[in-house]
């Protein structure tokens, strides 16, 4: 499950759609193997954009599924709750209550997955909310874009 922060971080450095399309590409085929995916919630956080980005993602709308499922419902009450008790900063715990995160990290939990996300686990004492700390609360498996490729053993080599 693709955070927002992968692609956009993809596009504006490393992956720029311009420098390196085998990465992009890639995306696709991961998709179509079923092994990568997204929530609708991000999708439309991507959409939102005016650039190439946002082309690329209102192209694939099966890249984004929903997330109105019974399981998927019930683990984001349970990160809501949890996020609300804990002793967190007001406006970063409404912020990430009211974006995608929650619901990225609900889905991966409700069907197996992943979250793939560049956000730092923080020390267990602070005050912001972040994916991998959410994630590992509710034991769901958090890695950054490079352990992702690395696990899905991507390659990017020119022809010679």
């Amino acid at each position: 499950m693709l955070d927002s922060n992968t692609y956009i971080q993809a596009k504006n450095f490393y992956y720029g759609m311009d420098i390196c399309p085998a990465y992009w590409d890639w995306l696709d085929r991961q998709f179509q193997l079923g092994l990568v995916a997204s929530v609708a919630m991000i999708g439309k956080e991507l959409k939102e954009g005016n650039d190439q980005l946002a082309e690329w993602v209102k192209a694939r709308p099966e890249h984004f599924i929903q997330n109105d499922d019974d399981d998927t419902q019930i683990v984001f009450a349970e990160i809501a709750r949890t996020v609300i008790m804990g002793d967190y900063n007001a406006g970063n715990r409404d912020n990430f209550l009211a974006k995608a995160d929650p619901w990225i990290i609900a889905k991966a939990k409700a069907i197996g997955a992943t979250v793939v996300t560049h956000e730092a686990l923080l020390a267990p004492n602070t005050k912001k909310v972040k994916v991998p700390n959410i994630c590992r609360q509710f034991n769901v498996p958090c890695l950054d874009t490079f352990q992702f490729l690395r696990e899905l053993t991507a390659r990017f080599v020119l022809e010679s």
